[in-house]
């Protein structure tokens, strides 16, 4: 069968509760979460409300008067059981993530091994949280700086990444020391349940790390989380539009916070690229991994004419290669979007850029033999600026090609939008490599590569990013 969900070898962990203060919580309204390849249920969980996510926030701050005393090697100890807790349960926990978010599975399997690294990276930084002595300039004095754990963070995740997203955020916490009250994505709380209870496996103390989960409610127990005074940092991981919202109603409070939000990226290519098929293979690799819908997915492909129409034949064959279907299906590629939403806009800014000028290479239809939320990898070439895609955030299958000629004209292009948060860059030239990555106004570049993201990497956009990126949970 196409979408035949593969049994759990610990089927404990399809977790359909909340958690909080170390045990399941439920509630009287439910919401359900379904596969978006084939439909079906996955299951339901607790539809929680502002009283009781309070109540997780009043648990985490009373675990934080306990927890902010243990050493740094005694969290680090924590952090590494639950490293191994996640590798031990690594099928199962790609098995979660493809069925609710509809990744293909060997895209799952790879986030699973993502997302323990950064459990691993910040297991090894629990204990150097480090002070500074500084020289006083007044004689016979010196100054001491100690690092503090800022108390009860409220991370919110989304469901792209529904393992990685709550690893990068819940391990530092941890590692310094803080409590958490976890919002995880309305679709995909199954991913964040099982990852939070290989953490309660691994030690963590009750109270210290609590999940809530919530469809319909999500707008008020955002406003909750970002206005609350015993939530000290709010971190984000979304849209630009509701980081927006949270950074000004975080303000009452003065939260620090951490806002990793939408971004635009382009992938130049320019003619003194070594090799075509490496940029061509890194350009798939950016562009389609989770079918397109990460952040730092490539948005615009910046191409030189002297290579514009060679990387366009290249880029389009691979594409074509693509095996498109239910994640669970041998040798999935590319699974569904996220919505039947996601398909309509999609479709909607293929026909204004084809009405607008632009040459369908291949793709740019639905497809309803697969079911609703299939949409073909699509690469759209002879791109301008005066078309949607060019300023909206995909989000999906779509390449977008765009010619140039200058290293001036690609980098006005590449700067011309709200968004910067990462950028790649193909070219031999060492002198042009650093032009170009000191003139792109963008948080993160990849250079003749289209991975970027590692946990020893910061991680942040151009706007504010030098400080989003440090993902401080410590206070000096």
């Amino acid at each position: 069968m196409r979408h035949q969900v593969p049994p759990l070898q610990d089927p404990t962990l399809l977790i359909n509760q909340a958690w909080i203060d170390g045990s399941f919580v439920n509630s009287d309204k439910t919401f359900q979460v379904y596969d978006p390849a084939s439909g079906g249920l996955v299951g339901s969980c607790p539809e929680l409300t502002p009283t009781e996510v309070e109540l997780a926030i009043n648990t985490a701050n009373r675990a934080f008067a306990s927890f902010r005393t243990t050493t740094g090697r005694s969290r680090a100890s924590i952090l590494r059981q639950w490293h191994v807790q996640i590798l031990r349960h690594a099928d199962d926990l790609a098995t979660i993530i493809t069925w609710e978010s509809g990744k293909a599975l060997c895209d799952a399997r790879a986030e699973v091994t993502y997302a323990a690294s950064y459990v691993e990276w910040f297991a090894e930084e629990a204990s150097r949280i480090y002070g500074v002595v500084i020289p006083s300039s007044h004689p016979g004095k010196r100054i001491h700086t100690i690092r503090q754990p800022v108390g009860v963070c409220a991370l919110i995740t989304p469901w792209n990444f529904p393992a990685a997203m709550v690893t990068r955020k819940i391990a530092p916490a941890l590692a310094s020391g803080c409590t958490v009250v976890l919002k995880a994505a309305a679709e995909t709380p199954f991913t964040a349940n099982a990852l939070v209870q290989l953490a309660h496996r691994a030690g963590v103390p009750s109270g210290v790390l609590n999940v809530v989960t919530a469809m319909d409610n999500t707008v008020a127990i955002g406003e909750l989380l970002s206005t609350h005074k015993m939530v000290k940092k709010l971190s984000l991981t979304g849209s630009t539009a509701v980081g927006k919202l949270l950074t000004l109603q975080s303000a009452t409070t003065l939260k620090k916070l951490s806002m990793e939000l939408g971004g635009n990226s382009p992938f130049i290519v320019f003619d003194d690229c070594k090799s075509l098929a490496d940029a061509t293979t890194a350009a798939i690799a950016a562009k389609f991994r989770g079918g397109g819908q990460t952040c730092v997915a490539v948005n615009r492909l910046f191409v030189q004419a002297g290579v514009y129409d060679q990387f366009v034949e290249q880029f389009t064959a691979k594409v074509n290669g693509l095996q498109v279907g239910g994640g669970f299906e041998s040798g999935c590629e590319i699974g569904p979007v996220i919505s039947p939403q996601s398909v309509e806009r999609m479709e909607a800014r293929v026909q204004d850029a084809i009405a607008k000028g632009s040459v369908l290479e291949t793709g740019g239809a639905r497809l309803p033999h697969l079911g609703e939320n299939f949409f073909q990898p699509t690469v759209l070439s002879k791109m301008t600026q005066h078309m949607d895609l060019f300023r909206e955030e995909i989000f999906g299958p779509v390449a977008c090609i765009y010619p140039f000629s200058t290293e001036e004209e690609v980098i006005a292009h590449a700067n011309d939008t709200e968004v910067g948060l990462a950028g790649y860059l193909f070219s031999s030239d060492i002198d042009r490599i650093h032009r170009v990555t000191d003139a792109l106004e963008v948080g993160m570049i990849g250079v003749n590569t289209g991975i970027i993201s590692d946990a020893a990497a910061p991680f942040g956009g151009s706007q504010g990013v030098r400080l989003w990126a440090r993902r401080v949970y410590a206070r000096d």
